[in-house]
């Protein structure tokens, strides 16, 4: 069973490489990826190492946690899923488009520009 870590406050000069020989002492590194932003490729500062087991990850993170890089003090805990926000906000879902969910303004309801003032 492979475990999933997470590792934050990382110096921008990190490479998928770097993070993985660094976690590569405490066993097995199934994969290592710093998080980039999409449109310029920088890093984001944070990434996922999933480590080969579960002793393994808990090894790295009891021996990684808190080391300073390159002057920043880095966080390594286990990775938490991604928390589903719902659809509660505004936007296209399967009911279709909703700005908004107030009955008092649109068209024919009063008012200069279709609102109620």
């Amino acid at each position: 069973m492979s475990s999933k870590i997470y590792v934050g406050n990382l110096p921008y000069s990190v490479t998928d490489a770097a993070l993985k020989s660094n976690f590569a002492e405490f066993g097995g590194v199934s994969s290592a990826k710093v998080m980039t932003d999409r449109d310029t490729g920088n890093s984001k500062g944070f990434g996922f190492v999933e480590m080969a087991s579960a002793a393994d990850a808990q090894a790295a993170i009891t021996g990684l946690n808190g080391m300073s890089v390159e002057g920043r003090s880095i966080v390594v805990s286990l990775a938490r899923p991604r928390e589903d926000k719902g659809s509660s906000s505004g936007g296209y879902n399967a009911g279709g488009y909703t700005a908004t969910k107030r009955s008092d303004i649109g068209y024919g309801t009063g008012g200069y520009g279709g609102g109620r003032y």
